[in-house]
Parts: C-alpha cells; sequence; structure tokens
C-alpha cells in the first residue's frame, strides 16, 4: 500500500509540473502606474491554495496589501496586488522585488509548500508546539521548566485568543547549540510541558505538546493549532466583558448567490499588518476556494470580500456553517490583535534570558497576551504585549520598576497610550480620498454590477 501511494504522488507531482511547464506563471511588478504602492499582478494556472501561497509570500517579507483583486475561476489564477513596504513607501529594494519575482515567478513550485522567508529551518533545532488554557504567568511557567531542562529558545511566538493559548517554539541543547535528539529527554520535555499547560484547570479541552525536526511556518501552524483547539467557540463572560468584546467584533457576514452557487463572504474591520493573509489561511483550512475578491485596506479599515465555495464545489449549506463560517473569520482576526502595552527588548542574548524577563513580569502582575521571540546575531529581540493580570489599566509607576529592573536601554515602550492616541490622529488626518468610493464598489455583489463574475460549474 505504502509503494502504492508513493507512486501515486509521484505521478501528481509530475503532473502538476507538466502543467507549470506548459502554463509558466507570470509575475509582472509595476512602479509606475500607481502613485502609492507597487502593483504586482500574478498569472498562473490555477490549483488548491495557491492564493494562500502567494499571500504568504507578500506577508512573510513584510510588505502591506493595500488592495487587491482576486480571479480564479476556471483553470487560470488572475491576481492583483497594491503593495507598500512598512513605511508606506513603494517597493524599490532589487532584492526584495527579486525575490518576489523569483518567488511567483516560472521558478516557483506552488505545490512544495511552505518556502518562504517566514519558514522556521528546523534541521538545527527542535520545534515545540503547545495548546492549552491561557492563564496569568503561563509563558513564564513554560520558559521556566525548558531552563531547567537546559532548553535554550531561539525563535518563539505565543498568540492568546478566547481563554486559549498557543505557541511554537524553536529550542536547542544549551551545551551543543544543536537540536535535541534523546527519545527520554524529549519524552520529559513534553510530558512535564505538558504538566504546566494542564496546571490545575477542569477544563475539558486537553492540554496538547507535539515535538517535532520539520519546517515550520510559524504563523500558519499557530492558526491551524488554535483552529483544532476550537478557539473560536463561544465562551461564557460577565456583562461588561462581553459589551467590550462586542464593540471590538469584527463585522463579518455569509450570504448565498445561489444564481451562480457562490457564498459571497464579507470582512469589514480596523487594519492591521498581516490582515489579509489570516482570512485566507482561514478559508483555506477550512477547506473553502476563493473564485473571486476584492480587498481595500487604505486607511485604518479593511474591507475584504470573497466569492467562495467549498472543495467539494458547493456554497455554504446551512446556518450552523455559515455560522462556523463566520465564529472562525473572527477567531482569525482577532487572535493577531495587539491587546495591551507593547514591550520591546533588545539585548545580548544568553541561557534563561526569556525565563528571567517573564518571571519579571510574572511578579509585577502582568500578563502576556502575545510574544514573538528572535535571536540574531546573538542578541536578543523580543517583543511583548502584556495587560494587567486582574484587568486593570497598567500603572506607569510598574512599568517604570521593570524597565529599572531589566535595564532602561534594554526594555522599551512602543505604544504608550498617549502614543496610540497621536497614531489614530495621525492615520485619522491620512484617510483615503478614494476610501468611500472604493468602499461602495466593493460592496456586496459588486462583481456582479460589472460582469466579472462567471460561473465555469
Amino acid at each position: 500500500m505504502d509503494v502504492s501511494m508513493s507512486f501515486s504522488q509521484d505521478m501528481d507531482d509530475e503532473y502538476e509540473k507538466l502543467i507549470r511547464r506548459m502554463n509558466p506563471p507570470r509575475v509582472v511588478i509595476d512602479n509606475d502606474s500607481c502613485k502609492n504602492a507597487t502593483v504586482i499582478r500574478v498569472d498562473s494556472a490555477n490549483e488548491y491554495g495557491i492564493l494562500l501561497e502567494v499571500v504568504q509570500i507578500l506577508t512573510d517579507l513584510n510588505l502591506t496589501i493595500t488592495k487587491a483583486y482576486i480571479s480564479s475561476d476556471g483553470g487560470w489564477f488572475m491576481d492583483v496586488f497594491n503593495v507598500t513596504d512598512q513605511d508606506g513607501n513603494k517597493v524599490t529594494d532589487e532584492v526584495v522585488l527579486d525575490y518576489i519575482q523569483k518567488s511567483l515567478g516560472p521558478e516557483a513550485c506552488f505545490s512544495t509548500s511552505m518556502r518562504t522567508v517566514g519558514v522556521i529551518p528546523s534541521t538545527d533545532s527542535t520545534v515545540i508546539e503547545l495548546t492549552g488554557c491561557d492563564r496569568p504567568g503561563l509563558l513564564s511557567e513554560l520558559t521556566a521548566v525548558l531552563t531547567h531542562l537546559k532548553c535554550s529558545v531561539l525563535n518563539a511566538e505565543v498568540w492568546t485568543h478566547n481563554t486559549r493559548a498557543a505557541a511554537v517554539m524553536q529550542v536547542t541543547d544549551d551545551s551543543t547549540g544543536c537540536a535535541i535528539s534523546d527519545p527520554e529527554r524529549l519524552s520529559r520535555i513534553k510530558n512535564l510541558l505538558r504538566n504546566v499547560l494542564k496546571g490545575s484547570s477542569n477544563t475539558p479541552k486537553e492540554a496538547k505538546t507535539v515535538l517535532s525536526h520539520g519546517e515550520v511556518h510559524t504563523d500558519r501552524r499557530l492558526h491551524q493549532m488554535m483552529f483544532e483547539d476550537r478557539d473560536y467557540e463561544q465562551r461564557v463572560v460577565d456583562d461588561e466583558s462581553s459589551v467590550q468584546d462586542e464593540r471590538q467584533r469584527p463585522d463579518v457576514c455569509v450570504d448565498n448567490w445561489l444564481d451562480k452557487d457562490y457564498s459571497v463572504v464579507t470582512v469589514r474591520c480596523k487594519d492591521r499588518p498581516k490582515l489579509l493573509f489570516d482570512t485566507v489561511c482561514t478559508l483555506t483550512d477550512m477547506q473553502y476556494v476563493v473564485f473571486h475578491g476584492s480587498v481595500d485596506s487604505e486607511g485604518t479599515e479593511a474591507y475584504q470580500e470573497y466569492y467562495v465555495r467549498h472543495i467539494d464545489g458547493s456554497p455554504v449549506k446551512s446556518e450552523a456553517e455559515k455560522q462556523r463560517v463566520i465564529q472562525c473569520l473572527e477567531a482569525a482576526i482577532n487572535r493577531r490583535v495587539s491587546e495591551g502595552l507593547k514591550l520591546e527588548l533588545c539585548t545580548t542574548d544568553r541561557v534563561g534570558l526569556l525565563s528571567n524577563v517573564t518571571r519579571i513580569f510574572r511578579e509585577n502582575s502582568l500578563t502576556v497576551t502575545r510574544a514573538e521571540v528572535k535571536t540574531k546575531g546573538g542578541k536578543a529581540l523580543n517583543t511583548f504585549y502584556v495587560s494587567d493580570a486582574s484587568g486593570y489599566s497598567i500603572d506607569a509607576k510598574t512599568i517604570d520598576s521593570i524597565r529599572q529592573t531589566i535595564g532602561q536601554t534594554i526594555l522599551k515602550v512602543k505604544n504608550s497610550p498617549e502614543e496610540q492616541q497621536q497614531q489614530r490622529q495621525k492615520l485619522s488626518s491620512q484617510e483615503s480620498p478614494t476610501r468611500f468610493l472604493f468602499g461602495g464598489l466593493f460592496k456586496s455583489k459588486s462583481f456582479v454590477n460589472f460582469g466579472l463574475v462567471r460561473s465555469y460549474s
């Protein structure tokens, strides 16, 4: 059976290569036609997941997609993306432009998953995936265990949402700097981390710990892990929290366009980095195919519209399925929402650094809502979003005390309430003059009005 499956896989791969040779992708990068963005046009033979692959490549390069027009009905994929760099300027770096050409053009192989700059190469490290119930001090406890077990954390990303937590960590052996290969040691690490995740909670959801040495695209895995953990399910909250959550809730709608057998998914919410990746990733993981779409995220808000079918060719079939799509997209958007005070740490990396820093946070009643940990050239470059464990506003004196303990030049506050207010005012004054023009153009059934949607079923 294994031989026959391997043969079938090889045949599929060869067929895909043949199709690609017959219909090589074409990428056009245009810095002239749009005043304030680089326009990237991608034409290619269509295949399941190709939209996510393209969006993933652009997102991993830290590019901002301000507009997108998606069309992949039939056997051809034709998309247009307006992108800028992190400063809102056109992309002019020749290294980046060349990478885009090579990654999306004829040299690319979309069937080889997770080949972008966002992939963690783990041949020399061990990847740990953790899922469990969130609680104050959890990250501090996990990193303390890893330090005790003589594991160094090279890279890590931690998300929390809806009382659940997920983390992907890349660790090495303290003494060798290499991946941990001893089965008994790996088993001990796995069991101790699972015990920490379980804590004293009586939650019916199981804590999960997975160790591997394969390649991992961190953001994609975190979405998959939290989706599998069903973090999108409703939970019981107090009235005050419920009102606050409702105010922050994205506006997600799903309607069926029965004449063309499409389901039309629209998303309206506050714009932020990687928003398009998060929604496309979720639709793909739920096995929906985007046939047409439009995205407009100029200004402070984002509008996304997708014409989708399930991979089996059908639109959304029931009210229960509709609600599940809405809940999953809301969860995908909220997982990466940066709640809390942003703290950035930059210092020489050392064994136990992450454990010490998170312990100081815990001792000062701060809980980490999201974290990104990186090491580069012997330097630790860490970002933490923290909030008060009791739900109150963080006292400025607490932050000053923490910075004095860790080091004023090592730990910096990046988005104080005053800075957030200034940023909101700046964004409001820069609202795009074409915002409402495109907002009206992309209302539900907008593609119908222009005759751009055709059914090939």
